[in-house]
């Protein structure tokens, strides 16, 4: 019976929808962040530096994104802002990161087509990340919420993250050169509203009967902050054409040789003065 009802309610929210026309325009803002922890050997760095560090990557991971989409597509894109400051701790000490994430980057989604466009700026190189759309698991759940003026529905999916089981490291050290990630289960969280009734989302976060207002996927949170409908003006949502076109296990690949070829380059050469170079990756 619980579930007739849902299924009722879940209809006549979409009928009773503000946005039932057939050509409309939404725009959702959404702010991400990203929770870390990072230990180091002190006799390397010390409290003030790695306050310091922690601070940068702080500011580095909260961002604010726009998604602007229509019934079938969307772009998702990263909002204008000024350049932040290079990550740098001065003397020896640098931060490097790998992966896209620029201002320059779009993420166009067609869920129609189910296929994906991910232009990306990379180490000063643009790639163009062509695939299909992966489907999502969802699981529908009971619990609800409202977020501002829309009413949310939570669902939930699992799904194998690689992880890093040594939380912490020396500088220089080379037990980290070998260290490889264990595969381990993550349930990732949603909330979705069906007053605005498209399977879409935010990033790669789609296929739900409404769209995404919410996501918490491991350390990673991404919230909706503000939503407007069928604004003055309109924005063309057209795939970006700019980048070495590759499909997604082939730009995974690229990324992954770089990250090597980079701890290569700054590993402590033997008899030789070794840099305290440090390399963060932050991941799920």
């Amino acid at each position: 019976m619980n579930i007739i009802i849902r299924i009722i309610i879940l209809s006549l929210t979409v009928v009773l929808s503000t946005v039932n026309a057939q050509d409309f325009q939404g725009v959702a803002t959404y702010r991400t962040q990203r929770s870390f922890d990072i230990k180091m050997d002190s006799t390397k760095v010390n409290d003030a530096i790695q306050a310091q560090m922690m601070e940068m990557m702080k500011k580095q991971f909260q961002k604010t994104y726009i998604l602007t989409f229509d019934k079938s597509s969307s772009i998702y894109k990263q909002e204008v802002e000024l350049a932040k400051p290079s990550v740098g701790m001065g003397g020896d000490f640098q931060i490097t990161s790998f992966g896209g994430g620029g201002g320059s980057d779009v993420f166009y989604k067609n869920i129609q087509s189910q296929n994906y466009v991910d232009q990306k700026e990379t180490m000063g190189k643009n790639f163009l990340i062509k695939d299909s759309i992966s489907p999502i698991a969802w699981k529908l759940g009971s619990e609800s919420k409202y977020i501002g003026e829309y009413l949310c529905f939570n669902a939930t999916y699992t799904r194998q993250v690689p992880v890093m089981k040594k939380t912490s490291f020396s500088v220089n050290s080379e037990e980290n050169e070998d260290a490889e990630p264990e595969m381990e289960d993550r349930i990732v969280s949603a909330w979705y509203t069906t007053q605005i009734p498209v399977n879409n989302g935010p990033a790669k976060y789609q296929g739900l009967p409404g769209l995404i207002l919410e996501v918490h996927d491991g350390k990673l949170n991404i919230i909706c902050s503000k939503i407007v409908i069928n604004p003055e003006d309109k924005v063309e949502i057209v795939a970006p054409d700019k980048g070495k076109e590759v499909n997604q296990e082939e730009y995974d690949k690229i990324i992954d040789k770089k990250r090597k070829e980079m701890m290569e380059r700054y590993a402590p050469r033997k008899g030789g003065k070794s840099g305290e170079v440090i390399e963060i990756r932050i991941g799920g």
